[in-house]
């Protein structure tokens, strides 16, 4: 099967390349940070976006052998569904819909998200809205014996967000995150479509 880009999708893309003109990122980063630009309309995220080392070849492998995606919010699994069926069909698993119940301080999305972290732990993992999924993730998977091959770290939002981001940074786990407040779940979204296209690329190519 092919994937087909809607026209107005791929006139998007060449508005876009033709604002931005030269940059330093990769091929396979451009593609990513052109899906995020096309979904939120925000050129300031040429410079917010980061990826760890590897993180896009090791994440789009992971993707094409079938690994389940598990999103912190149902927006954000919303978002990546119409891709996902028209690519790998990996399961997509929400964490706040996990059944857990949290802990006293605990929010239901962090709670889900280290549920899940037991019953995936191939998984890639998104985060787009809570921060205290995201940290809550970073403090179990730096200690857990198998690290997963991609973190989406991009909440949006004041509070915690910043510590939060701070913390995967720091976690040597594979990651694309954002710097600063902005992200959200269309940003997450837009950056997994983009690597199950970059992967379905790939495979059909090779």
């Amino acid at each position: 099967m092919t994937l087909h880009l809607h026209p107005i999708l791929r006139q998007s893309f060449a508005t876009i390349d033709r604002e931005i003109g030269a940059h330093h990122f990769s091929d396979d980063q451009y593609q990513v940070v052109r899906r995020v630009i096309h979904s939120t309309a925000d050129f300031e995220f040429l410079t917010l976006l980061r990826f760890s080392a590897e993180v896009i070849s090791t994440a789009t492998a992971a993707l094409a052998a079938g690994i389940p995606i598990v999103t912190d919010v149902q927006m954000v699994s919303m978002g990546i569904q119409t891709v996902v069926q028209q690519t790998f069909q990996n399961p997509v698993i929400t964490a706040v819909e996990a059944g857990q119940s949290p802990l006293p301080g605990q929010t239901r999305t962090a709670a889900g998200m280290l549920h899940c972290t037991q019953a995936y732990p191939e998984a890639v993992y998104v985060v787009g809205n809570a921060p205290t999924a995201l940290l809550a993730l970073c403090q179990q998977l730096t200690v857990a014996a198998q690290s997963p091959p991609l973190i989406i770290g991009v909440p949006v939002g004041f509070i915690g967000v910043l510590e939060a981001k701070e913390a995967l940074a720091t976690s040597g786990l594979p990651h694309i995150r954002t710097e600063g407040r902005k992200g959200g779940s269309p940003v997450a979204a837009a950056i997994v479509n983009a690597l199950l296209t970059l992967a379905w690329q790939q495979r059909t190519v090779h």
